[in-house]
């Protein structure tokens, strides 16, 4: 029998949630970050990180296959496929970010698309939803018993904490396990949970996501196989509590009862625009428009006439670069992100190539950038601010601060925009038959009968030439 407790709501919960609870505002949003996610995983598979990672995997068999995003005749263990295409989602730091902070789709999407390959009735466009929103809703119902996961994390690599289980209770949702089941399922993924911070800004930080998936995909079927954990992980301060200072867990509302409504109704997501740590964000937008105020005063940017650049941000070590020797580390940097739009008016996917991060002017320009971290700058993705102020051999002063940038979830990107970025980043694997194929089925994926149809565009690769096109637009 279930017990009654915070752990016990939720496996109730997991278990109770029904398609016609989805309101018009969790289904749109929801949408939207499936999309990104596939667009940030397509062209991740094309990272040194990921192909590490898929020829680690090639070695592992079974009778249940699943796919890997932007392969054609390629499958691997549902489990497997699940970890390369949730590293390839977070391969390039591209996948979107929630508040308090974690990247909320990578983790759970993968697994949920590797699962239903291989579940003997095929799942629905709306079964996926529901699991995913379910995998999504688990997270951002974690991080609110803490105070100390609104800040931008010092100690675990969010996704690593409450990613693994998001995947576990999402695939529990599509197992259509029983809510004593679900519960389990979410004590075996909390023994998986955690990843040091240590490893951000390494090829490490990607394994974070793809073992979430994994992790959280196992522990569902290990739950419905009949194991067991505690059923109380959630209620005990030595149980998930030990990756919370300030642990205050509560129990989760009834699906049915008034009181039950979606964290993602009232809270948003943040897409990126670059390829890079959120806060990267800021200080690019701050930076470029420092330069256009530097352009308008003095009719050009001879950036040789720079005698410093000061950026203040929010106290954060792990993003703080100042000579990042590694693509990264770069995407970690509030240093380099900052000189590079500087430098080219633009922070785009190939400003991360060795090319670009080894040019004698980017190097020249890092060594005259200072950082300063005021006391009004809060280390949160929700009240941060960026300044960039350059300072000219001439003695003048150009300065831009920004305080909410283009994608975050104060001032979201259009649809447009959003279909823009997945259409660059799948391009750059699929072919054109491909890309629209996947954005139809995505938006209007709460009518698709079948959710092996995405499945299947998802394979569907591009001719070089097509793909070399791509890569040059970006």
């Amino acid at each position: 029998m279930l017990r009654k407790g915070i752990t016990g709501s939720f496996g109730a919960a997991i278990h109770g949630l029904n398609t016609p609870q989805l309101t018009d505002g969790v289904i749109n949003r929801s949408k939207r970050m499936m999309l990104d996610t596939l667009g940030v995983g397509l062209i991740g598979t094309r990272t040194d990180v990921f192909n590490k990672a898929l020829t680690y995997s090639k070695v592992f068999r079974s009778d249940e296959r699943s796919s890997v995003w932007g392969q054609t005749d390629l499958s691997l263990p549902p489990h497997y496929a699940a970890f390369v295409n949730g590293i390839a989602v977070h391969s390039m730091d591209f996948d979107d970010t929630w508040h308090p902070a974690t990247h909320p789709s990578g983790a759970v999407l993968p697994a949920l698309l590797a699962l239903a390959e291989t579940l003997p009735r095929q799942p629905s466009g709306l079964d996926l939803l529901l699991a995913f929103n379910v995998g999504v809703e688990v997270q951002g119902r974690l991080m609110r018993f803490s105070r100390e996961a609104y800040n931008i994390p010092e100690r675990f690599h969010p996704p690593s904490v409450v990613g693994v289980m998001g995947s576990a209770a999402a695939s529990a949702k599509l197992l259509g396990l029983s809510p004593a089941q679900c519960a389990h399922a979410l004590a075996i993924a909390a023994s998986s949970a955690g990843a040091p911070l240590a490893n951000a800004a390494t090829q490490t930080k990607p394994l974070h996501i793809g073992n979430a998936a994994r992790r959280g995909l196992e522990a569902a079927q290990l739950a419905r196989m009949g194991l067991e954990g505690n059923p109380d992980i959630l209620d005990m301060k030595c149980g998930f509590g030990v990756y919370y200072k300030d642990y205050s867990p509560s129990p989760m509302a009834a699906p049915s009862s008034a009181d039950f409504r979606w964290v993602l109704e009232d809270q948003d997501v943040a897409f990126k625009r670059i390829p890079a740590h959120l806060g990267m964000h800021w200080v690019v937008d701050a930076a470029l428009a420092a330069r256009a105020n530097l352009t308008a005063t003095v009719g050009n940017c001879d950036l040789s006439h720079i005698r410093k650049v000061t950026l203040r941000v929010p106290p954060s070590k792990y993003v703080n670069c100042a000579f990042p020797a590694t693509e990264h580390q770069a995407r970690h940097s509030f240093q380099f992100n900052a000189s590079s739009a500087l430098l080219d008016d633009k922070v785009t996917v190939s400003s991360f190539s060795r090319a670009h991060m080894d040019r004698p002017a980017l190097k020249e320009l890092l060594a005259k950038v200072e950082v300063e971290t005021p006391g009004d700058n809060a280390p949160s993705f929700d009240k941060m601010y960026c300044e960039v102020e350059i300072e000219t051999e001439q003695g003048q002063s150009h300065a831009a601060r920004c305080n909410t940038f283009y994608g975050h979830w104060r001032k979201p990107l259009s649809q447009e925009d959003l279909v823009e970025k997945f259409s660059v980043n799948a391009s750059s694997v699929l072919c054109a038959e491909g890309v629209e194929g996947v954005i139809d089925i995505v938006g209007n994926i709460e009518r698709v009968r079948e959710c092996s149809i995405l499945t299947s565009y998802l394979r569907m690769t591009g001719s070089e030439e097509e793909q070399l096109y791509s890569t040059r637009s970006m």
